[in-house]
Order: structure tokens, then sequence, then C-alpha cells
């Protein structure tokens, strides 16, 4: 076959695919101490989606407030709706304050406070002593704090000497014929060749997949790649039927309109001009759960008290807000309202709605990153084989995740998963890794999307793989949304597998260029409409309502039958499950009991 495989190109001691603020956390690790680290990325690293992380990171530094880490464990405790397990919060939330400060000192650039210390706002789901009163633990550098993290990191790694392969598309994982996690086929996107990368060890950093939904905060890139990866290797995803809606979404765009601006007094108003969320969370108000404040809005949309003409957005108010706190905490909030509304936030409330924000979901991993996977009913460790950041499940966000918490995630897992691979490294011989590898699958794959082979249907056909997306994203929207029921979900499941079928028979528009995006985005598809099902089956299995996991069929939280982690298998849509860990590290636990704001 013709599929230009230039095999045996790169050894390196580690593999780390995708160059967001959890993979270049992790290589920056690793760079330092000597070993051969290759960081894979479909895009120049500092476009990678950490960039567009806009309200800060979590830690109980206690600068603005009294705060500890024992407050913000039990906050995401609550937050995760009691799915997160125990012990990897605790352990998040006692690493938080060291790993900002680690940040600061890398380079970061926080805002500050009149005292000099890093500025913290409050954000939804926070609160002092366990839940009696409002936390201010959020740290920001303005509304750019993604953006802010990220260039450092990719200047940390430049000085540290990681080798970054920018714009290529890591397609599939490689096993030898043991059966064993051995590289990485790769495509390059601007040559159109296909290189492999042979390691000890693979750390999967690809990202979440929002793309799976129409309206989404995510950038174009955001197709769970890493996932599709796990998902073909035969390993399961976890929790896939959890979904963050986040509540204020730029209204018909999807743009994110950070939690920020709430926590700096922004007002959520319905038609009336009612500040509504009082009904919803009287203690807390617009600072609730991001899933509660989603739900309200829908219900406020539903119940014909919705904005504009056509009353289908809520409003977030910031007009009260003295104009330079908008300038100066939230300028990039205020540059999005300027170029996508075209009003000022200063003058002028702006229209939000729900939009696809976050996977809670991923491959499923243990404290140190190692993804896990069961068989037999044993929970086994993945040999060789990492994943961190949103594209994994640890499950530190359980069924809802709080704000400020994912930057955090990154970063926490992202070095730990790194000092654990640095020991397996320290271990291992450090011979030439060259055992012979099972390219068949990878090679058929690629066959099915070589430009100059790929023609399953006829020339006049009008299908595409851009048409099959937007389908996929418009069935995912109407059946699994914010609210759910079994009726409307069975629907969606033949419709994924007519999209499935015409996926089989589409082929390529354009077969000339090797520089061909279409093709990339055809990898891309196969990897959303796994997702797709993934998410389907598991939130069809799920009868009861938890976090952002809303069914109306089964409107109450059932700890007696469902206080446990999902997990999906490919193939037959087989579904098992793992207990959550209700037992922190060194903490009493906190016992599940309804969640109110």
């Amino acid at each position: 076959m013709n599929t230009n495989l230039q095999t045996d190109d790169f050894h390196f001691d580690a593999i780390i695919i995708g160059a967001g603020g959890a993979g270049l956390r992790a290589a920056l690790e690793l760079a330092e101490s000597k070993h051969q680290v290759a960081v894979i990325s479909k895009v120049f690293p500092t476009r990678s989606h950490t960039v567009a992380a806009q309200g800060g990171i979590n830690a109980a530094l206690g600068n603005v407030s009294a705060d500890n880490w024992h407050w913000h464990m039990f906050d995401t405790i609550k937050g995760s709706d009691y799915l997160g397990d125990q012990d990897a919060i605790e352990f998040m939330c006692r690493e938080a304050s060291e790993i900002v400060r680690e940040l600061e000192h890398f380079g970061v650039p926080f805002s500050r406070l009149d005292s000099g210390k890093i500025y913290q706002r409050p954000f939804g789901g926070q609160s002092q002593e366990f839940g009696q009163s409002q936390a201010t633990r959020t740290c920001a550098a303005a509304d750019r704090t993604g953006h802010a993290i990220l260039h450092t990191l990719y200047q940390q790694n430049l000085k540290a000497g990681t080798s970054i392969f920018s714009e290529h598309y890591a397609l599939d994982l490689i096993k030898d014929q043991d059966g064993q996690i051995a590289g990485l086929m790769c495509l390059d996107i601007q040559t159109g060749e296909y290189r492999l990368m042979r390691a000890h060890h693979i750390l999967i950093a690809t990202g979440g997949a929002g793309q799976v939904y129409r309206t989404n905060t995510n950038a174009t890139i955001n197709t769970g790649d890493g996932l599709g990866m796990a998902l073909r290797a035969g390993l399961p995803l976890m929790d896939m039927e959890f979904w963050q809606f986040h509540p204020t979404g730029i209204a018909g765009k999807g743009m994110l309109m950070s939690e920020g601006a709430r926590g700096e007094g922004g007002l959520l108003r319905n038609a009336d001009g009612e500040a509504f969320m009082e009904r919803y969370a009287p203690k807390v108000k617009d600072l609730a759960s991001r899933d509660v404040v989603a739900r309200a809005i829908s219900i406020e949309i539903r119940q014909g008290r919705g904005c504009g003409p056509n009353k289908d957005y809520i409003e977030l108010d910031l007009t009260h807000l003295d104009a330079d706190i908008i300038k100066k905490r939230l300028p990039g909030i205020r540059d999005l309202c300027l170029t996508f509304v075209g009003k000022d936030p200063i003058e002028h409330p702006i229209p939000i709605h729900p939009t696809c924000h976050y996977m809670m979901g991923g491959i499923p991993t243990n404290l140190h990153g190692q993804v896990i996977t069961k068989q037999n009913g044993q929970i086994n460790v993945v040999p060789g084989l990492y994943a961190i950041g949103e594209a994994a499940c640890v499950s530190v966000h359980g069924a809802n995740r709080l704000g400020g918490n994912s930057l955090l995630d990154l970063i926490v897992f992202g070095r730990e998963a790194a000092r654990h691979l640095n020991q397996s490294l320290k271990t291992k011989s450090p011979e030439r890794f060259d055992p012979a590898l099972d390219l068949a699958p990878v090679e058929q794959r690629i066959q099915k999307w070589q430009n100059s082979e790929t023609s399953n249907n006829s020339a006049t056909s009008t299908d595409s793989i851009r048409q099959i997306k937007q389908d996929l994203q418009q069935v995912m929207e109407q059946h699994c949304g914010v609210f759910r029921d079994r009726a409307t979900m069975q629907q969606a499941l033949p419709k994924l597998d007519a999209l499935s079928q015409r996926l089989s028979q589409v082929g390529l528009q354009d077969r000339s260029n090797v520089f061909n995006t279409e093709r990339l985005q055809a990898f891309e598809l196969d990897n959303l409409l796994a997702i797709g099902y993934a998410t389907l089956h598991s939130a069809l299995a799920r009868e009861e309502s938890r976090g952002a996991h809303s069914r109306v069929d089964f409107p109450e939280r059932d700890d007696q039958a469902w206080l446990k982690h999902s997990l999906y298998f490919a193939g037959s849509h087989q579904l098992d499950y793992k207990p959550v860990q209700l037992k922190p590290l060194s903490v009493e636990s906190f016992e599940p009991k309804a969640r109110v704001y």
C-alpha cells in the first residue's frame, strides 16, 4: 500500500500528545530531568485550547479572605455531586497553593492586589467553613489566565530543550506483537507524510471534545483525538454522560463569557429585568455551581421569560459595575462583546445562553496519571500509557466541574504524571526500543482516507465530511443537551448509525493536494462520532439526575444505585462500572448529602 509510512524515524524516552497546559507542564518536568521527550501538537503550541481559559486557577492562598485547602476540597466534592474521587480531589487541593506559586516563579504574570500578592476573585461553588460563606479563591491574570499560563509554559519548554513537533496530527497508538503500547503514528500536516514514533511511554494530553455539540465554547481542534485512540486500542472511557454546559456563552455563537464576570458582580436577568438566580440558589445566587445556573437559565427560557424578540436568551448585566473594573479585570470579555455582539458591556447587557464547555469524563486514570482499564472484574494499569488534563478522568470533577479547577487539574496532574513517569524511566533500561510492531490497524485507517485512493461514493455525491460533522453536532445538541430523557436519547442512536454509514461511504472532495485539511477533518470526525456513541450510551444507562446529567424522567439523584463511575467500551457499546473512591488520603470523607447553594 502507498501510505508514505516512514518507520523507525524517531525514538524518545516519552512522547506527549498535546501541547496545552497539561502536556507542556509534563514535558517541562521530563525535559528538566534530562529525558528525551517529544511533544506532538496539531497546532502551534500557543494555539492550544488552554489559551482560551479566562477566569483563573483555584488555590486556597487566602490573599483576599481566609481560606484553606480542606474547604476547597469540600467545595470540589460537593460541586462534583459526590461522584468525584475524594483521594484525587484531596491531592489536587493540597497541591494547589504550591502549584500556583510555582507558576508565578515560572513567570506567569498574575494580576496583583495593592499589597503585591496574587489577585483572587470569587467563583461559583466556592465557600469558607464548608459552605458557610463565599470564598475568594480563584487566582487570575485579568481574564486571560490560560493565555498567561500557556505562553509561560511554552517559553520554559523552549529553555529546557523540549522537542516539539508542531502541526503533527497523532493518529493512533501503536502496539507491539505482545499487545503493549510501543509508539505512535503521526501525520505531518504540512507534507502529508506519516511518521512512526517509538517511545517507552506515551502520555495523552489532547484536551476535550466540545466539537461534538453544535453550540460550544471549544476551538475547532477540540475533537477528542486521544479518546478516539483509547477506544480503538480497546480501552474504556469513563463518565462520558457528564458534559458541562457553561451558563454564559454568547447567545447564538457560543463564545465564553467567563464566570469571572459574575465573580466581579455581574447579574443574570430575564426579560422582566429580574435577577432570577435568587429563586434557584437563594444563598449564593449567581455564583451557584455551573450546572445549577445552566438549568436555571434553561428553565427561565422554557417558561417564557427569555429576552429578545424570540425570547430565546438571558442577559448578563455588568452595567452597574464601575467601567474601570471591567476594563482592568475583564478586558477580554469586553473585547469579545465588542467583536461578536457589537455592544460594550459597560453600557449594554450581554445576550447569553448555556453552551457546551467541558467534558468531565475521559480516559480513566489513577492518581499518577496512569491509564486504567477493567478486565475480568479487575482494575488494571495499562503499562506505559498515561493521560492528563481534560482528556483524562482521574476523577476530580465527578458529575460537574467547579470553575477554576480545570487549569488546576492540568498543572497538578501534568506534573504528577511526569514525576511518576520520571521514576519509571530511571528504572528502565536505556537500550534502544525496537520491538516488532502491529501496524495493520493504523494502516487500514490511513488507507481509508488516502487522497488518491478514497472514493467509496460516486463523484456526484453532495455529501461531505463537513456536512456529516454538522449533522452529528445537531443530533447531539437536540437529543443529549442540558435536559435529557430516554425517548429523546433513544431516537438519536439510529441517527448516529446513519451518520456512521455515511462516513464509511463518503469520499474526500479534494484528492489533488498533499496539504489536505479535509483528510485531517475526516480523522477527527472518526473520533467525534465515537464520542457521540460513548456519550449517548452512558447517558441512557444512568437512570438518575446527578450534576450536569439531568434526566427529566429520573429527576432525583440515586446514591443507592448510581454512586459509581461508568466505563464505556466501543465495539459492542458495552458498559461496566467502577466504585467512586469515597475515602480521601488523610482526612475524613465527606458523605453524600443533598446539594444546595
